[in-house]
């Protein structure tokens, strides 16, 4: 039987299970090479009571996410596989820079070193040494911005906003000509904005096992929830294409991601760097392929988006530096800091993710307004209303 006549839900189907499978295989031969390279965390300079587990290997999300994509490229048209083309490359860079900072966070402390208890990030700042590895912030902000910089130039661009008010701003009026390349100025501005938001947001919210792995999975899930429905309801060839695409994309990665997340949770392994930032290129990249529906994912994203302009105010009010690290003002922070269990914080996200997300599918206009607010309530005081519980 030729693959092609299948029903397209039924090639989802099969790729799906593929990657489910291929995925469990290149994990645990990842965790082994990495245990057997000594690719390990170092636990004790954080005050964490347990043997050291393979770093970095959420780079293995992009090897098979590139494995199977030779499979997908046949299936797909020609502007699609250009996009697939574009996101492989630029994966690749994202990953391997962020595998770069992985080796850092992996040689930089003594594993001499003991600690009983956690420390603070200065304190651990104090601690490590110069490696051949580190990565500066502004190296990472500036592939940020390359990375949506290219995006913004191509195809992929962001050249409308849809929003919960019912609007629709289109950005693709202004634009400037070299050569043969025509760039439309604010789609550029708007795309960069959107791939450091979303590389950040997700970033800081690698706060606990599981939790960037899991929230990445619901975000994914809802994002496939969405695209199902736009292919039903759109039979515009534009869409039915963006559609298709995105949807196998998702049935790649959305099994890589899941068993990424139950290695993690324990932890078995850390997705590192190289994980979380390929998690966040994809989930960046394919919300705006699915017909820009840029504002469903950040609801979905919501908590962390909130979160993480709420960290930045903090800080700034404090007098520190809005990029550097500490272990208080983010969400999953506020919670475990109040006494919270490490699987009730999860959770907790996880079901508002979830939450927020549908509702943004499926609520109308006065619905996703009232959420909205609701949302930046519980993110910003959530900490304070169980307070007055207590």
């Amino acid at each position: 039987m030729n693959f092609l006549s299948l029903s397209l839900f039924f090639q989802f189907g099969i790729f799906f299970v593929t990657s489910l499978t291929s995925s469990f295989l290149i994990f645990h031969i990842g965790k082994y090479l990495f245990s057997r390279f000594w690719l390990l965390d170092n636990p004790a300079p954080y005050g964490h009571k347990r043997k050291p587990v393979p770093l970095g290997i959420g780079s293995i999300l992009y090897l098979n996410f590139f494995l199977l994509s030779i499979f997908l490229h046949p299936l797909l048209s020609d502007i699609n596989q250009g996009r697939l083309f574009i996101i492989l490359v630029l994966g690749a860079i994202v990953t391997l820079v962020s595998f770069v900072d992985d080796l850092d966070t992996i040689y930089k402390f003594d594993r001499a070193s003991k600690s009983d208890v956690k420390k603070t990030a200065e304190e651990l700042g104090k601690m490590r040494r110069d490696t051949p590895f580190f990565v500066p912030a502004k190296i990472r902000l500036m592939m940020q911005i390359g990375v949506g910089a290219i995006i913004g130039i191509t195809s992929i661009k962001i050249g409308y906003i849809s929003n919960i008010f019912g609007w629709v701003l289109y950005l693709d009026q202004y634009y400037v000509v070299l050569g043969s390349l025509q760039i439309y100025l604010i789609p550029l501005i708007f795309t960069i904005i959107w791939y450091v938001v979303v590389f950040n947001s997700v970033n800081w919210s690698d706060g606990i096992p599981g939790l960037t792995s899991g929230l990445s999975f619901v975000t994914l899930l809802v994002m496939a929830i969405l695209t199902i429905k736009l292919y039903l309801i759109d039979p515009s060839p534009l869409s039915q294409a963006n559609s298709v695409f995105v949807l196998f994309c998702l049935a790649i990665f959305i099994p890589s991601v899941l068993i990424s997340w139950l290695y993690n949770i324990k932890p078995h392994v850390l997705l590192g760097e190289s994980g979380t930032m390929f998690i966040a290129f994809m989930i960046a990249t394919l919300a705006i392929i699915a017909g820009g529906k840029i504002a469903t994912v950040a609801t979905v994203l919501g908590i962390y988006l909130i979160d993480a302009f709420y960290v930045i105010l903090m800080r700034l009010y404090n007098k520190k530096n809005p990029l550097s690290g500490d272990r208080i003002h983010h969400l999953h922070y506020r919670l475990l800091n109040m006494g919270m269990s490490e699987n009730f914080v999860r959770y907790f996200v996880y079901s508002l993710a979830f939450l927020f997300g549908m509702a943004a599918i499926f609520l109308d206009k006065i619905g996703k307004i009232i959420l909205f607010f609701v949302l930046i309530i519980i993110v910003v005081f959530i900490t304070k209303i169980l307070s007055l519980k207590k």
